[in-house]
């Protein structure tokens, strides 16, 4: 079952990243290996995502589009990462910019999360 506990951390957990991001953009390195970074069970988030039941994806028919969302952000996560940790500075930031890639996975993301959490408030 879904819990709006964890949905709102999610949010916030993954709001983070674009701090680490950029941070590692401007130092070159990250405090996780990349790998890390581009798998979509490796964080808090992930690994509840992983919890939920086949039992509870009929119940709750947000969790597919999150899922796939959330391995959206962590594929793109990782490329940021790679780029900044490869010394590609302009290209990792292009991916975090306004309108880049990074910005509308998380966009995207936050938007299912927050679709599902009001769902759960009915």
């Amino acid at each position: 079952m879904a819990s709006s506990d964890e949905l709102m951390k999610a949010i916030g957990a993954h709001g983070q990243w674009k701090m680490r991001l950029r941070n590692a953009i401007s130092t070159g390195k990250l405090d996780v290996p990349v790998e890390t970074v581009k798998a979509e069970d490796q964080c808090a988030f992930g690994q509840w995502l992983k919890t939920l039941t086949t039992v509870a994806a009929a119940e709750e028919p947000h969790l597919a589009a999150v899922k796939q969302l959330h391995r959206d952000f962590h594929k793109v996560a990782g490329q940021a990462a790679a780029l900044a940790t490869t010394g590609k500075r302009r290209e990792a930031e292009s991916i975090l910019d306004d309108g880049g890639t990074f910005a509308n996975a998380s966009a995207k993301l936050t938007d299912a999360i927050m679709a599902w959490k009001s769902e759960l408030g009915r």
